[in-house]
């Protein structure tokens, strides 16, 4: 793990349980390594995985389980997906279009290349 400078890496280790319980590789109701194992793979100081994992048990996607350790809780995943998808039609599709309109591209055009891109994702998956 390469830990970007500017960021701390509490939030950083945070976006990581995230990115990895969206994309299935952390599965809702599996337990998740533990604060000493991270700190020891990652050299990183324990308290730094322990602010992580408390921000996403505060989030309600991590739940602990006494003596057990830390789980990803049942629907993390959906309401994580919700999240992203809102964050996208707010914030970063709003940007995309600036950015047609910046370039003085056809808004047709552009829906265009995104339809046949959508068309050969589709055929891909079949």
């Amino acid at each position: 793990m390469e830990w970007i400078d500017g960021q701390p890496i509490y939030r950083q280790l945070r976006d990581l349980v995230i990115q990895r319980v969206m994309d299935g590789s952390f599965p809702e109701g599996e337990a998740i390594p533990s604060v000493r194992q991270v700190a020891t793979d990652y050299r990183i100081n324990h308290l730094t995985v322990g602010k992580a994992y408390q921000e996403l048990v505060e989030m309600g996607l991590l739940e602990k389980r006494r003596g057990l350790g830390m789980f990803v809780a049942t629907g993390a995943r959906s309401s994580l997906t919700n999240e992203e998808q809102q964050r996208f039609l707010d914030e970063e599709l709003p940007a995309f279009v600036a950015r047609i309109r910046m370039l003085g591209l056809e808004m047709e055009e552009v829906m265009e290349k995104i339809m046949k891109t959508q068309g050969n994702l589709n055929a891909d998956h079949h």
